[in-house]
């Protein structure tokens, strides 16, 4: 197997596999923590709540054998809440700890914009444009306002501005894409973004 897709249980995760194999990728879900080590590459999906995710991926014995296989070097994807699981804690479930990968929290949408008549809604459910502050591979052939497909309520903010790879604007700029080394993640579902997202998909295949 090239590319791993974690399934531990948080939701159906067919629409993932499918845009990795319509690009001709050799990914599968797994509910085997033991493949992890055989694969070339690792994704971590993620929906819903980050206490429920991070607690089913413990239960499924998915964590000391991911972080193993981080520290040899294979690159791992996170997506939305699999995103979200990479950095260290949440707002959303203070006393459950995330996977410590990169640096710093997830927090909500707030401020003037999210309250009022006239307020941005929450969760973000819709389409949205990207900016890149760096290069990285993740996004080449990616052009800034390239538009990507969110679902959420929450978004990563990077103790370190130099792990911020992406970002979109949704009552302010916020975090949608953070990396460290053979780390990375983004806050929008990329096999739900049509081409934009296929690319993404292909350049994670291409590391």
């Amino acid at each position: 197997m090239d590319i791993a897709i974690i399934d531990y249980g948080i939701g159906n995760l067919r629409s993932a596999e499918k845009a990795f194999q319509h690009l001709g990728l050799d990914a599968h879900l797994t509910t085997d923590p033991r493949e992890l080590d055989r694969a070339k590459k690792v994704v971590l999906p993620g929906v819903g709540a980050f206490g429920g995710c991070m607690s089913a991926l413990r239960a499924s014995g998915f964590v000391d054998p991911l972080l193993e296989v981080i520290k040899k070097g294979t690159p791992l994807l996170g997506i939305c809440v699999g995103l979200q699981m990479l950095f260290e804690g949440s707002e959303e479930t203070a006393d459950v700890q995330g996977l410590g990968l990169l640096k710093g929290r997830v927090i909500r949408f707030d401020g003037a914009m999210f309250r009022g008549p006239e307020a941005l809604k929450i969760p973000q459910i819709g389409w949205n444009s990207l900016a890149f502050p760096r290069p990285h591979a993740l996004f080449k052939n990616c052009k800034p306002g390239n538009h990507v497909y969110f679902v959420h309520s929450f978004y990563a903010k990077p103790d370190q501005d130099e792990d911020v790879i992406a970002l979109s604007d949704y009552g302010g700029p916020f975090c949608c894409a953070a990396a460290r080394g053979n780390v990375m993640g983004v806050q929008f579902h990329p096999e739900k973004s049509q081409a934009n997202g296929l690319n993404i998909i292909k350049n994670f295949g291409a590391l």
